[in-house]
């Protein structure tokens, strides 16, 4: 399996059958590399997953799945949105699910966050927020936890699904910061491997992962910090 970040909370994760975009934020994000772009980012993807309905998650997704043909799997208020805006391959699903696509299976998890997109006048309430499962045989178990903050079913989440891959945000303000990102890493899971998010992007977020790279003290040896538009095999 290889992950790629492309910045903020968007991630590829390449695996055989299948190339997977979540919350592709690409166009307007502050740390997207300036010599990519969204059609080379685009290029053979299979599957696109988003957590939830916010402008800087949701992104690029629309002309992405027309032009590619992929299939997005979401909440079922952010399908339903979507396919407003002409998408027809969608996989609805909701917190607790769990569907076969294929090369993988894909779970929703709760978050504590919220979920909506800007409209003109007023927002447009697109479900609940979620943390994604990725399962793909013979290989480690992935949890993109999405925006959210420390909740303690995260217990169980591991207990359910064991994940050994965790995609946390850190960032404070909109999510958990690096004090209690650390926390639920090291109370709620076990990790393998922890590749922090959600920061550096915006001013008003924490800039660096240094809050959280601390804060894990001993089990910092797990956290692979990845420049955007870099990956590691996984």
């Amino acid at each position: 399996m290889k992950l790629t970040w492309y910045g903020h909370s968007a991630f590829k994760i390449e695996i055989e059958g299948a190339s997977i975009l979540m919350d592709p934020f690409l166009s307007g994000n502050p740390s997207f590399p300036d010599h990519l772009s969204v059609d080379r980012v685009a290029e053979g993807v299979t599957h696109v997953i988003l957590t939830h309905g916010h402008d800087d998650h949701i992104g690029d997704v629309v002309d992405i799945l027309k032009k590619t043909g992929a299939q997005l799997t979401a909440n079922f208020e952010i399908c339903m949105w979507a396919t407003r805006q002409g998408v027809d391959n969608i996989s609805p699903m909701n917190t607790g699910g769990m569907v076969n696509a294929g090369p993988f299976k894909v779970a929703l998890t709760a978050a504590v966050h919220s979920s909506s997109k800007q409209g003109e006048g007023e927002a447009i309430y697109l479900g609940n927020p979620h943390g994604v499962i990725v399962e793909v045989p013979g290989q480690k178990v992935l949890y993109h936890m999405g925006d959210t903050d420390i909740f303690t079913d995260m217990g169980l989440i591991n207990e359910i699904y064991r994940p050994q891959i965790g995609i946390v945000p850190i960032g404070d303000r909109f999510t958990m910061g690096g004090k209690v990102a650390a926390m639920a890493c090291r109370r709620f899971f076990n990790f393998d491997t922890i590749v922090p998010c959600h920061f550096g992007t915006f001013p008003i977020i924490d800039q660096t992962a240094d809050t959280f790279v601390g804060a894990m003290g001993p089990d910092a040896d797990k956290i692979r910090e990845i420049a955007p538009g870099t990956g590691l095999d996984v």
